[in-house]
């Protein structure tokens, strides 16, 4: 057996493959991969590997290697300095290494951020779901789901090797301290979320890379949107808050006021304004962008993109600028129509040149919308037309994922314009309801923990500090914290989306409307949460999939909601999949002290115990309108008297100048590390 000894890991090397983990964005998994997938995929091609083998991505410093046998190489991505046993040899060529060889792959220097490093026959790591890539915040894939250690040893993969060759100088990418990203407008644009002059900022704008940065996203300092309105209602009092729909990789998420431009590792479904994304061909120099550089950038045309297939001149990444004559005229927005009954508005949003997001009525809460959504999403799901990679439900949307070579833009939305004069009756919908009964640690020490870490290293003066829980009571004018806690218990909470921050993670909303606690996002967003901390932001209740970033006001902690680290399935968990909750559960609290949710966590991990109580039902949207306009005056009496808070703490908010107290991006970075090579997640 060939092996590869890791002499010197480097600050972050990971096993990764292309395309990823694709078709589990519904659930929130990312597809991971090379964050520069052109880099990656000219290596292979260096050696003459497939293009799904496995290889190395490292960053800001490579990796050694000891080879056991003979072997063909290839280093590419950013310029570093590449030795075999202290020669220096090219980057961009197959250089063969003997038994006994040390490849020694330096750090990168003025351009770039990443480098690839290709073994012919491709290196072995864990399959999961489909894929050899490395998540390390969800800890699976690759080499034990984390970054290579010194000492760590590597099995060579025996894939089928062809015919090594030199990649040619117009097949290389060009790197540069200026960069220049293609992208597309859309879904959020002007004049619905921002202004004209928003947008033209937005593309005058050199915005510079922030060090806090990594694979869940890019960080980047710029100006200030003005917002075209003043909160976003149910969703949030932010402007820049939506109700949570799928996300793109590449998309510009503004989290709050700060610009992000979402990574492969990213989440899937959030509930942030994403005014631009990245075109597929450009979306390799996410992974090449470095603190300090800067990024401008080029609206073009979503039907004259380079092919993201290509790797060759085709690809035009030997070009630093970006070549267009202008982007498209429709501000994001493909078309519409309405259902056959004529009684909703259909918006289809473009969201880069890989994906329409299909949205349905106004932006508010309502089931039936998020009925039409499920509708859809089984119809077209049954269907499967050729091209077709994900479909990732939101509350009133459905984002349609596509391979933008087998089903061009222009053809998904004649076909989604075709299905939905063919959808029933939204009000016909009956769905499989199961209940999940769950504990929940009340106000729970992990949590407070992450309230106290969030105003030490973030702000402390902000408004849902130091307690969220207050926080959610003056938001909703209720007279007691007890009054929260009622409502949370007594709440059965509606499952519309998995994968809200990640891995299964539900974003619910309670079915009865008087049990609709709202409030606003973190802003800026924390930087840590403990895994399967439980947060209400806008209407919606949260359980956090893992540990990471977030931005949900805190009220408690339950056991885990995915499986996949552990030796058995917990009951509960269905053994095909390691995530717990389908759409339309409906989720019940059970009241346990933080030392029981303890035992219980350690239970589940252990494959026992009872904490979750499982029990079939059925959801059905027509006997949830009867119970709505049977009780519908004292749910409007309970409605106004919260939305009444809600505006008091608005203007409360504007006179204190909350709107524009945000810590500087320098203040902040200082405050939560060193991004990547700390391996914290930044993105909310």
């Amino acid at each position: 057996m060939a092996t590869i000894t890791v002499l010197r890991a480097g600050p972050l090397t990971t096993i990764q493959d292309w395309p990823g983990r694709v078709g589990y964005w519904k659930v929130g998994v990312p597809p991971s991969g090379p964050m520069d997938d052109l880099s990656f995929r000219l290596a292979n091609q260096a050696v003459g590997n497939p293009a799904h083998a496995a290889a190395l991505e490292a960053t800001m410093m490579g990796p050694a290697l000891r080879f056991t046998e003979a072997a063909s190489v290839a280093v590419t991505g950013a310029p570093v300095v590449v030795t075999v046993n202290g020669s220096i040899v090219p980057q961009w060529v197959p250089i063969t290494v003997e038994d006994g060889d040390v490849l020694d792959v330096g750090a990168t220097a003025d351009l770039g951020m990443r480098v690839y490093i290709a073994v012919s026959g491709g290196v072995d790591a864990e399959d999961y779901l489909g894929s050899k890539s490395t998540f390390t915040l969800g800890r699976f894939g690759g080499h034990d789901g984390r970054k290579l250690g010194d000492g760590d040893e590597l099995v060579r993969a025996e894939l089928p090797i062809g015919t090594a060759r030199r990649v040619l100088g117009d097949e290389q990418p060009a790197f540069t301290n200026r960069w220049q990203l293609g992208v597309t407008v859309g879904p959020h644009s002007a004049p619905e979320f921002l202004t004209a002059d928003d947008i033209e900022d937005l593309f005058d704008t050199a915005y510079e890379v922030h060090f806090n940065s990594d694979r869940t996203g890019i960080r980047l300092m710029g100006p200030k949107p003005r917002w075209a309105r003043t909160d976003g209602g149910e969703a949030g009092l932010h402007p820049s808050n939506i109700h949570d729909n799928a996300y793109s990789v590449g998309a510009l998420d503004f989290t709050g006021d700060t610009p992000i431009l979402l990574g492969p590792d990213g989440p899937s479904l959030g509930g942030f304004v994403c005014p631009v994304t990245v075109v597929t061909a450009q979306r390799w120099k996410l992974g090449q962008l470095k603190p300090g550089d800067t990024v401008k950038f080029v609206p073009v045309r979503s039907d004259r993109t380079a092919s993201p297939s290509e790797t060759g001149l085709g690809r035009r990444a030997c070009f630093v600028d970006v070549l267009s004559s202008g982007g498209d005229p429709d501000g994001g927005i493909l078309g519409s129509t309405t259902t056959a009954d004529g009684s909703t508005s259909v918006t289809y949003r473009r969201s880069g040149d890989d994906n329409i997001l299909v949205e349905y009525g106004d932006m508010h809460l309502d089931l039936a919308l998020r009925a039409r959504v499920h509708a859809l999403s089984e119809w077209i799901d049954a269907e499967r037309p050729a091209g077709l990679i994900d479909l990732t439900p939101g509350i009133r949307s459905l984002q349609v994922k596509a391979d933008p070579d087998v089903w061009s833009q222009e053809r998904m939305l004649a076909w989604l314009n075709e299905c939905e004069s063919q959808l029933p009756a939204a009000e016909d919908l009956v769905v499989q309801s199961r209940t999940v009964h769950l504990p929940l640690s009340w106000d729970d020490p992990a949590t407070r923990e992450a309230i106290e870490r969030y105003m030490l290293g973030v702000r402390s003066d902000a408004p849902w500090c130091p307690w969220n829980i207050e926080f959610i009571r003056r938001m909703n004018g209720l007279e007691s914290v007890d009054d929260v806690h009622e409502i949370v218990f007594d709440a059965s909470y509606l499952v519309l989306g998995l994968g809200d921050v990640y891995l299964g993670a539900p974003v619910a909303v309670p079915l009865d409307p008087r049990h609709r606690l709202v409030t606003t996002k973190y802003n800026p967003a924390r930087t840590w949460t403990p895994e399967n901390a439980v947060g209400i932001g806008g209407a919606y209740m949260c359980i956090y999939g893992m540990e990471g970033p977030g931005g949900y006001q805190f009220v408690g902690r339950t056991t885990q909601v995915w499986n996949h680290r552990y030796p058995a399935p917990a009951p509960g968990f269905d053994p095909e999949h390691p995530w717990l909750l389908r759409f339309f559960d409906q989720i019940r609290w059970y009241p346990v002290s933080s030392d029981e949710l303890l035992d219980m966590r350690a239970d589940v991990a252990a494959g026992r115990g009872d904490s979750v109580r499982i029990s079939d039902g059925s959801f059905s949207l027509a006997e949830h309108q009867q119970f709505l306009d049977e009780n519908a005056t004292d749910i409007a009496t309970r409605r106004a008297t919260m939305e009444a808070a809600r505006a008091e703490e608005r203007e409360r908010w504007s006179r204190q100048g909350e709107f524009a107290n945000i810590p500087a991006d320098d203040a902040l970075a200082d405050a939560v590390g060193q991004g990547e090579v700390a391996e914290e997640g930044k993105v909310a």
